[in-house]
């Protein structure tokens, strides 16, 4: 080829020769981030645009589920290394909720025990025994389990809060799942959305003025030290400690005026509202 090259330019024809060269000679461009086409599948078909699964249809049509699942075990480590934090962090947040719903489906319909429904409800995540701390699932060639990848790989090599509103552990409690995937390029529109969502919630969070009081997830309580260095503030806010000024003062941020200044007021007390272990699945269709 380099002697094609070379008899064009002797020629005279020099542009039309590098051109032909360009063209044939430059290598292919390197991929980034990785292909979620299988599982923005199984998220279109089986879960809803306010974040509920069928997971009997998603039982009954594993395939492309699995075949991203498949997907997670052949990546390269070598590849995700070349990666930037945002398709990191959107990775591994799509490698827990598929594999959350890998779990589920695998344990469908759920069978409950009878001292486990004593405490949480017969259709829950919880009476799956072992299911964050047993049940293995191989990502990039290694055994992970469901608590490694929240609690030594998400909450610890990255310094993003938000993975809070966007992990989702199959409960009426979580955040909603999204029925797409997170991607690198749209990481942090989508954990703002994520995030609007789930304080726009009652369940979740709500202001009683009357009482002076704010209710908060019991995810803000599980985990309130995640926000401290990204929006602790500099002086606490109220009477309330380093983690609730932190938690604070990231709801702060997407609240309207009106209730960002109450919140930052700090004048009330802070009650936890009740975490909903049920099932996140779709009722049936009378």
């Amino acid at each position: 080829m380099q002697n094609s090259c070379r008899l064009f330019v002797l020629t005279g024809v020099f542009i039309v020769s590098s051109v032909f060269c360009s063209n044939t000679l430059d290598a292919e461009p390197e991929k980034q981030g990785f292909d979620y086409s299988d599982f923005a599948e199984a998220l279109k078909i089986n879960v809803d645009d306010v974040g509920m699964v069928n997971y009997k249809k998603l039982k009954a049509e594993p395939q492309k589920l699995l075949a991203f699942v498949t997907e997670l075990q052949n990546l390269d480590g070598k590849d995700f290394d070349k990666w930037g934090d945002n398709e990191k962090i959107a990775f591994w947040l799509n490698v827990y909720n598929a594999l959350t719903l890998k779990a589920i489906i695998d344990n469908y319909p759920i069978k409950s025990s009878f001292f486990r429904s004593r405490i949480y409800p017969k259709n829950s995540i919880r009476q799956i025994v072992g299911v964050w701390d047993k049940i293995d699932f191989t990502v990039m060639g290694q055994k992970l389990t469901l608590g490694h990848i929240e609690h030594k790989i998400l909450r610890v090599q990255f310094d993003e809060p938000r993975i809070h509103m966007a992990m989702v552990c199959a409960a009426m409690g979580c955040p909603p799942l999204r029925n797409e995937p997170y991607t690198g390029d749209k990481l942090q529109e989508q954990l703002d959305d994520q995030t609007r969502r789930f304080l726009a919630n009652s369940a979740k969070f709500k202001i009683e003025r009357a009482d002076d009081r704010i209710y908060l997830s019991p995810i803000f309580k599980w985990f309130a030290e995640d926000f401290v260095r990204k929006f602790g503030p500099e002086k606490n806010i109220g009477r309330h400690d380093k983690e609730e000024s932190a938690v604070l003062n990231f709801i702060a941020s997407y609240l309207s005026k009106a209730d960002k200044n109450y919140v930052l007021a700090g004048r009330f007390k802070i009650k936890y509202l009740k975490y909903d272990w049920s099932l996140n699945e779709q009722q049936a269709k009378k």
